[in-house]
């Protein structure tokens, strides 16, 4: 009988012993599949923030690229739009050039016309076309250039020859030959004239210079 019970006690000593040994066993595959679920966790993350780092960089490059583009389609639309402007601005300069000889035809006739009583219907008639004509011209952004009293510029006369005048200040336009003309902010047609020089420098052999000499004379 006491055999009995010490054989009962050991197996059920044995029970626990296995029992404990299996949940030790359980807790530690429980831990290394935690540990093994942490590990591929941390690769996933590491993958994820790789993928994340990639993507913002092609972000940068993309927005890089179209800011480039952007800038780029400006620049080229402001060009074209200025181009377009200065087309638009100067369209009709062949025309108004061509136009320039028979405006001093115009002012030629006339000159000569009030000179003389009996042209003055003539005259009138004459000079109201050139009125509205000249006020054409006004519009399209036409207009004379100033020269007579003026200081030489080479940006805007053409000097024919220089002639001593006491009365004038040297390099003073004394005398319009030809009118010249703007047109907007462009000179047209530059103004023929003649210019006064100090009346020391007169040569009474030949008190001319070439325009080429005086605009030698005004770079030095």
């Amino acid at each position: 009988m006491g055999d009995k019970k010490q054989e009962k006690g050991m197996d059920k000593k044995e029970k626990q012993e296995k029992a404990q040994e299996q949940h030790e066993g359980e807790e530690n595959a429980a831990q290394d599949t935690s540990v093994d679920e942490q590990q591929d966790t941390n690769t996933e993350i590491e993958k994820l923030s790789a993928k994340i780092e990639q993507l913002e960089k092609e972000r940068d490059d993309l927005k890089d690229k179209y800011l480039r583009k952007a800038a780029e389609f400006e620049n080229y639309k402001r060009r074209t739009e200025q181009d377009f402007a200065a087309l638009n601005k100067y369209a009709n300069e062949q025309l108004i050039a061509d136009l320039l000889p028979i405006i001093d035809d115009f002012e030629r006739s006339l000159h000569v016309s009030k000179e003389r009583r009996e042209f003055g219907p003539f005259y009138k008639g004459i000079d109201m076309i050139y009125q509205k004509l000249k006020k054409l011209l006004e519009a399209k952004g036409v207009k004379p250039i100033e020269s007579e009293g003026k200081q030489f510029n080479v940006d805007l006369h053409d000097a024919l020859m220089q002639t001593p005048k006491p009365d004038a200040e040297p390099n003073t336009v004394v005398e319009e030959v030809e009118k010249g003309y703007m047109y907007n902010d462009k000179v047209l047609r530059h103004a023929k004239v003649v210019v006064a020089k100090e009346p020391e420098d007169y040569n009474t052999e030949n008190n001319e210079k070439s325009p080429e000499e005086f605009k030698k004379k005004e770079n030095k």
